[in-house]
């Protein structure tokens, strides 16, 4: 912005004190031409890089033969789009809308209608977990945990309930007959990048059949490959009702999708639910593209042993700072908890070329493209060395 203009953005975000321009593979490119080393990729949307080939080729051709043309027609792409998704997954049916907020919010209606219309019409309840951040939609808000994202806003949803993550017990002492579902993510990103223990998932999943109740997995931020499997619930060995999916589904574009296996799918009827832009043709074009590089398991294979490369680096290399308390995660979905507020961190890691993003106060959250290389993974823990070793004024990043 020139010099003596006025924003007319509302302050929905900090004032940012950068801007990029143009963006190829795992790198940024400033106004002036810096070069940035983007570890934190559009917050997890960017996970083939920027402007990846495949999907500029898809997004021009579609672009140049239809933009929209709504949900009351037949979008060929959508439904190829859905095939796929649910052909790679537990899944009978798909929705696709524009976000994962929106996503959520699909999950949310559709498992109070699927018991509304079989007349259990006292299942209202939610559980959602400490910890967990879904969105900013009402619904969405409503069943994220963070009390800054809540405050201002209620009343919010009401049958909503917070368990701990990873505590089974607390589960228990809140499911009942009235629940409806059960939502959770599989690995917590917003809350401090903290994987759930596989017997926790599992034993999650026991008890919603017990009790009758449908399960979801928010994987917004960890499926698609980041933790290394083409959907999170397949590395758990635990299949939920709902799945939902954004980010980087569309490769940089906005999409969202819901994933459901019946009976709950098909809760919803024409007319129940719908998203005006949700498949549209540009983005279903572009999502196909992603699809096709990411949901192949030597991909994800890929994925997978350079996130134990990368956590490894990391260990050796920061494991023994005493700013460092613990590095966690799985794929490339890694966390380094810091004794101290990591803003500054970032700050400094941005200034010697390196972005990278600050999660529950003191984690540093690392959602490197998936297609990085161990070239970059390097210069990456080089930087982060450097800061967190108080050496912050050497050379950025090559």
């Amino acid at each position: 912005m020139a010099e003596g203009e006025r924003s007319c953005l509302m302050r929905t975000y900090r004032e940012p004190e950068i801007g990029f321009v143009r963006g190829r593979g795992a790198y940024l490119y400033d106004e002036a031409g810096r070069r940035y080393l983007d570890f934190i990729a559009g917050l997890g949307v960017n996970i083939l890089g920027h402007c990846p080939p495949a999907v500029v080729r898809a997004v021009c051709r579609q672009a140049g033969r239809l933009l929209h043309a709504s949900n009351l027609y037949r979008i060929d792409a959508q439904e190829r789009l859905a095939r796929i998704l649910c052909g790679a997954s537990f899944a009978d049916r798909a929705f696709f809308c524009n976000s994962g907020a929106e996503a959520i919010d699909t999950i949310l209606k559709a498992a109070r209608l699927h018991f509304y219309r079989r007349g259990e019409r006292q299942r209202r309840g939610i559980i959602c977990f400490e910890g967990g951040f879904h969105g900013r939609t009402y619904g969405a808000t409503s069943v994220t945990h963070r009390r800054t994202a809540r405050e201002g806003f209620g009343p919010l949803l009401p049958g909503i309930r917070f368990a701990k993550f990873n505590d089974l017990a607390s589960v228990e002492s809140l499911i009942s007959s009235r629940t409806c579902l059960v939502l959770v993510e599989p690995v917590l990103g917003e809350g401090g990048v903290i994987p759930a223990r596989r017997q926790f998932l599992r034993d999650l999943r026991q008890l919603c059949d017990r009790h009758g109740a449908l399960l979801a997995f928010d994987e917004i931020q960890c499926g698609l490959s980041r933790i290394g499997t083409p959907f999170a619930y397949q590395h758990y060995g635990v299949v939920p009702d709902f799945l939902a999916l954004a980010k980087g589904l569309a490769g940089g574009l906005p999409m969202g999708a819901v994933l459901a296996r019946e009976p709950a799918a098909s809760a919803f009827q024409p007319g129940t639910h719908g998203s005006t832009f949700g498949g549209n043709p540009l983005s279903c074009a572009a999502a196909l593209a992603v699809c096709q590089r990411v949901l192949v398991p030597k991909f994800a294979q890929r994925v997978r042993t350079l996130g134990e490369y990368l956590r490894q680096r990391l260990r050796e290399r920061l494991g023994g700072l005493p700013r460092v308390r613990e590095i966690r995660g799985m794929g490339l979905m890694v966390g380094i908890e810091l004794s101290e507020d990591g803003q500054p961190c970032v700050e400094q890691c941005r200034r010697l070329g390196l972005l990278i993003h600050c999660t529950a106060g003191c984690v540093l959250r690392l959602l490197p493209p998936l297609i990085v290389t161990r070239a970059q993974i390097e210069n990456a823990v080089d930087v982060l060395q450097t800061v967190l070793s108080g050496h912050g004024t050497k050379s950025p990043v090559g």
